[in-house]
């Protein structure tokens, strides 16, 4: 089996170009300036042909600008993008904040580390085929001027890719805060260990139809779980299981996971620390309170041929309300389901004080409480009120 250093050794039938910010008049102004509102194309590819890495970096007065500023990438003269995604999210940077970290498809070099808006260089390793055509559009939907220096490496080919060849996807998705059903109720408490035998109240990470593979996902989490022994502390989010239902099964799905720091490949909550295949591109405990990590299925794609629908529990059975956003990764033959992206209102990140901005949330629709959810509530509440009993 042929590894990525063996493939150096192997003369293609290809050439390399780039596609580039550089001052063409021979100076040194190698940026192009996005005014507010205004769309551009970065790229326009005739192929056969392969991405092979994105390099980028950028600069703007609004500090939500990761989130505000758009990317779409179209295949094969394509009507709608395949990938529809913030830039900063993109890149596996939740919530508009910079950070350094390293994974194998994704990197940043950060001037600012744990910084809204702070100036980072960003970099994306995946490749991306197209056979007759590759276009990437960058779309400022913030107030303020965007100034962007890039390079899109490519390689052009001499013959067409066959049907086996599938094109790169990733989409944005955002549920803020989540629909909990008891988000007073601590986690890891008897009270929130309930049977959750469906995925209905999910927070979807993906649904696609076709073939494919699934390679991974970013979800940035800003954490409003009060502890619940200590009031003035956030808790633990996680304890959600991920569950991906392959080709229209029913329950159980192909793939059930423990929790949400498992299915992070952590264990015992989040760590600082980023790999090639998982990691923390942002860390709670130096952000207070706002956390990334990514999860890539390189050695192990999560493989459909009809359909996939990928979700994650916010706390054990959905319990927590909390802010979550994502960006799943995944290959698959066309056509793919037709998808669009939040408005801009509604992707800007929570301010410092975990306060809502004006229209940043998205639709809630209430858990109906089950009989098991209403004692849990009670007994909750019961126990709550004893510990705050003087001298309790």
């Amino acid at each position: 089996m042929m590894t990525m250093l063996d493939n150096l050794t192997i003369i293609q039938p290809a050439r390399t170009k780039r596609v580039s910010s550089y001052d063409q008049t021979g100076r040194n102004s190698d940026f192009w300036i996005l005014e507010a509102g205004e769309r551009r194309v970065l790229c326009d590819i005739r192929g056969p042909g392969k991405i092979t890495h994105i390099w980028m970096t950028q600069d703007n007065l609004d500090t939500d600008f990761f989130r505000k500023v758009t990317l779409s990438f179209f295949w094969d003269d394509e009507e709608t993008p395949s990938i529809l995604t913030p830039l900063g999210d993109f890149f596996c940077l939740g919530h508009s904040i910079s950070n350094s970290f390293q994974s194998l498809p994704f990197s940043v070099s950060a001037r600012e580390n744990n910084t809204f808006g702070g100036m980072a260089a960003l970099n994306c390793y995946l490749p991306m085929p197209f056979n007759t055509h590759a276009r990437i559009e960058i779309f400022n939907e913030t107030t303020e001027r965007h100034r962007i220096y890039f390079n899109i490496d490519y390689e052009l080919a001499d013959e067409s890719f066959g049907t086996d060849v599938a094109r790169l996807h990733a989409q944005f998705r955002r549920e803020n805060p989540t629909t909990g059903w008891g988000p007073n109720i601590g986690v890891n408490t008897p009270q929130v260990d309930i049977p959750n035998l469906t995925d209905a109240n999910n927070y979807l990470l993906l649904e696609a139809e076709g073939a494919g593979q699934f390679i991974g996902f970013n979800l940035s989490v800003t954490n409003l779980t009060g502890h619940h022994k200590r009031p003035h502390q956030r808790a633990w989010w996680g304890e959600g299981d991920e569950m991906f239902f392959i080709d229209g099964e029913p329950w159980p799905p192909s793939v059930h996971g423990t929790g949400s720091e498992d299915a992070l490949c952590h264990a015992y909550g989040m760590q600082r620390n980023a790999y090639l295949f998982y990691g923390s591109s942002l860390f709670e405990p130096d952000t207070g309170g706002y956390q990334t990590s990514y999860v890539f299925y390189i050695a192990n794609p999560v493989r459909f041929r009809q359909s996939i629908r990928a979700s994650i529990e916010h706390g054990h059975a959905n319990h927590l309300s909390n802010d979550y956003a994502s960006v799943a990764y995944w290959y698959q033959r066309e056509p793919h389901i037709p998808f669009g992206i939040l408005p801009v209102k509604q992707r800007v990140p929570l301010i410092q004080t975990f306060a809502f901005p004006e229209g940043s949330k998205t639709p809630f629709a209430p858990v109906p409480l089950t009989p098991e959810m209403k004692a849990a509530h009670a007994e909750w509440n019961a126990e709550y009120a004893k510990r705050q009993e003087p001298g309790s």
